[in-house]
């Protein structure tokens, strides 16, 4: 199995996934917050928390949805160009 995931650069993809999704979150957040697209008109109420902190958790669960969804694209399309490398049975044959 660890033969498998080191092939498929699994954990080089997990830590770009990471970065990526960081950073995804990181400029929703600071967007949202730091109001650089304009003031946000706040017509809710937020339960137990300020707006900030629901979208410091928003920001999270984001930023591990995007690092999930980069590792699996990056880690298909590493399985989809070692397939391509693999000698198919027609070279094989001499016929």
């Amino acid at each position: 199995m660890l033969v498998l995931l080191e092939s498929l650069a699994f954990y080089r993809n997990v830590r770009v996934g990471l970065v990526a999704g960081a950073a995804l979150a990181v400029l929703l957040y600071a967007v949202r917050t730091l109001e650089l697209l304009g003031p946000v008109i706040d017509t809710r109420e937020y339960p137990l928390f300020g707006p900030d902190a629901w979208f410091l958790l928003l920001a999270f669960v984001l930023a591990a949805t995007f690092a999930l969804l980069v590792a699996i694209a990056l880690t298909v399309a590493e399985a989809v160009r070692g397939a391509r490398d693999m000698p198919g049975e027609s070279e094989e044959g001499g016929e």
